[in-house]
C-alpha cells in the first residue's frame, strides 16, 4: 500500500503537481481495502466507526484541534532555525477568488486530505506495522514514529523540508492521539484534519494571506 502512494503520486506528479497527492491516495485506499479484506478485516477494525456519542466525538476533535497546535507551533520553533518555510509553492494559488476551485479543492480537502490521510497514515499503517512488529507498546511507538516520518515525507515535494518537520509532527500528534483512542475512533483525527485544512483553504479563498 506505502508502494502505491509513493509510485502513483511520483508517476503523476509530472503531470500534474495538483492532484498527485490525491491520485494517490485514493488508489492506496482501494489498496488497503483489498489488503484488509484478504485478513479477514475492514476500515471499521482499525477505528472508522459510527460514534456511539456525538458529544463525546466533538470534544475529543477539539482536543485534537489543540494538541495539534501544540505539536505545529512547538516544531515551528526548531525548523524556523534551519530551513526556509517556502509555503505550499503556489500549489494553491489558483483557489483564491475562483469559486469554482474553492468548491473542488475542499471536496479534496474532505476526501483525500482528511478522510483518506487519516485512515492510511493513522490507522493503517500504524495498525498493520505494529502488527508487523509483533505487537505491545514498543511497537506501537515504532509505528508512530515511522508514521509522522513518512507522512513529512508525502508533503515535502511542494512544502519543502520546513513542511515536512511541521506535517511530520503534526502527523506524531495525530498517531500518538490514534492510539490513546484505542484505534476504535479515527473519526476525531478526520474532523480535525478536514477543519484545519478547510480555515487554510477558505484563507487563500478570501485572500487573506496573513
Amino acid at each position: 500500500m506505502m508502494a502505491i502512494l509513493v509510485i502513483v503520486k511520483q508517476s503523476v506528479l509530472p503531470h500534474s503537481f495538483l492532484y498527485a497527492g490525491p491520485t494517490s491516495t485514493f488508489s492506496a485506499m482501494v489498496v488497503g481495502t483489498i489488503l484488509l479484506r484478504r485478513r479477514g478485516m475492514s476500515w471499521n477494525d482499525i477505528g472508522l466507526r459510527w460514534p456511539e456519542n456525538w458529544l463525546k466525538t466533538a470534544g475529543l476533535t477539539l482536543l485534537t484541534m489543540f494538541l495539534f497546535i501544540v505539536a505545529v507551533k512547538s516544531m515551528e520553533l526548531v525548523a524556523e532555525y534551519f530551513f526556509e518555510n517556502v509555503g505550499a509553492s503556489g500549489r494553491f494559488d489558483h483557489v483564491e477568488g475562483n469559486l469554482p476551485a474553492y468548491i473542488g479543492i475542499m471536496f479534496l480537502t474532505w476526501t483525500h486530505a482528511s478522510f483518506f490521510e487519516e485512515l492510511l497514515f493513522r490507522a493503517f499503517v500504524i495498525s498493520r506495522t505494529s502488527h508487523f512488529l509483533g505487537g505491545g507498546l514498543k511497537a506501537d511507538l515504532i509505528a508512530v514514529v515511522f508514521s509522522s516520518i513518512f507522512f513529512g515525507y508525502r508533503h515535502y515535494y511542494y512544502q519543502g523540508m520546513y513542511g515536512a518537520l511541521i506535517t511530520g509532527a503534526a502527523g506524531f500528534a495525530f498517531g500518538m492521539l490514534y492510539l490513546w483512542f484505542g484505534r476504535k475512533n479515527i473519526l476525531p483525527l478526520i474532523f480535525a484534519h478536514g477543519i484545519f485544512n478547510s480555515m487554510s483553504q477558505t484563507s487563500r479563498f478570501f485572500g487573506w494571506k496573513d
